[in-house]
């Protein structure tokens, strides 16, 4: 019997152990490759930046050109085009291995210094007869471990692109939308735009936070009920093979029965989650483009915006308020990293524990 009551780590210690363990890629002698592969993918991300800036520019122009029916101005946009899209396709290719390389890498690294804590000593054995939330080791080890360590480069280089592209593309609102001059009060309002799409952004933001704010404890109630199945049917499976006296097959078919429809109720639980969010992300997704077009038509109409500078502006529009919307798209993800980190933090707070004063030790092998 353990001295103490079992008491269950908050979300703090939980994460300050993940990070403990995990960080270790990122650090010692051998971290040079890892930050060589985060340098490049930087680079990737500032590149791509450059190339959706002109991509813009090149908008403008292009439809410029149509406005004014000038075809051989039109010819020379697309051949400027070719280059652009050349670019902008190449570095994506360069992006996905840079992202993926860094995230295999984490992952290998990780993986074995998990494999690693929980074999030595005998620790497999003993992490049966420890408190806590650490049921189904290999599957922690081999999914949670993954998602832990490939979400954060993505979140992070997200993240980072967000903020480039934002203070990117807020200077192309500010410049191209100018000023709105409303009704006869002759109320002018610099940079209309920027402040249009900053109110818009707030409010998308803030649906999906309050909306999604239960997502993290719906993921970990998912899991928690995925790995019950699992190691009920592994009990199931290991009593058959022992050949010890089997259960009446209505025990075990009550056993299993019920692990499946926790898993069906946690996995209804999760689907409408998911579907309020959906909501309000295909929304957004339809209505900002509508949006950016309507707020530049007083201009258009007056005659003060060419039909690129509108293009131009609306396509800017976009992609601030997709910049400044990451928390929003990233609110699943962020809510599925902390749940997988999480998991992979218990397991190793109950390793950590193995041997301690009070702790039972595992019985001797015959």
């Amino acid at each position: 019997m353990s001295l103490h009551p079992y008491l269950a780590p908050d979300q703090r210690r939980l994460i300050a152990r993940f990070l403990e363990g995990a960080s270790g890629f990122w650090r010692g002698r051998s971290a040079w490759r890892s930050w060589l592969l985060a340098i490049l993918m930087i680079s990737t991300v500032v590149s791509q930046l450059i190339v959706q800036y002109q991509l813009n520019y090149w908008n403008r122009y292009f439809f410029n050109a149509i406005e004014r029916r000038d075809g051989a101005e039109i010819l020379n946009q697309v051949v400027i085009f070719l280059p652009i899209a050349t670019a902008n396709i190449s570095l994506a290719v360069l992006s996905v291995w840079g992202r993926m390389t860094t995230q295999r890498k984490w992952r290998e690294w990780f993986s074995t210094q998990l494999y690693e804590y929980w074999l030595e000593k005998g620790h497999s054995r003993q992490l049966k007869f420890m408190e806590g939330e650490h049921q189904n080791p290999e599957y922690r080890i081999a999914e949670d471990a993954r998602l832990a360590t490939d979400l954060p480069i993505d979140l992070t280089l997200g993240l980072f692109s967000s903020l480039i592209t934002a203070i990117t593309f807020i200077s192309v609102l500010w410049n191209v939308g100018g000023v709105l001059v409303i009704g006869s009060s002759g109320l002018a309002i610099r940079g209309y735009l920027v402040l249009a799409v900053v109110s818009y952004s707030l409010v998308v933001t803030a649906s999906m936070m309050i909306i999604g704010r239960h997502l993290t404890h719906v993921l970990a109630d998912n899991k928690r009920a995925e790995a019950q199945l699992r190691a009920t049917g592994s009990f199931l499976r290991e009593r058959s093979e022992s050949g010890a006296p089997r259960w009446d097959k209505d025990d075990g078919r009550r056993a299993i029965g019920a692990a499946l429809s926790e898993v069906i109720a946690q996995w209804l639980a999760l689907c409408w989650q998911l579907m309020r969010m959906t909501l309000v992300s295909q929304g957004n997704l339809l209505v900002a483009p509508v949006i950016g077009l309507l707020l530049c038509m007083p201009n258009y109409l007056a005659g003060t915006m060419s039909l690129g500078e509108v293009v131009q502006a609306a396509a800017a529009f976009v992609i601030v308020q997709s910049a400044f919307n990451w928390i929003t798209d990233s609110y699943a993800r962020l809510a599925e990293w902390t749940s997988s980190a999480n998991r992979v933090a218990s397991l190793l707070l109950a390793l950590d524990h193995i041997g301690e004063p009070g702790k039972p030790d595992a019985p001797n092998e015959k």
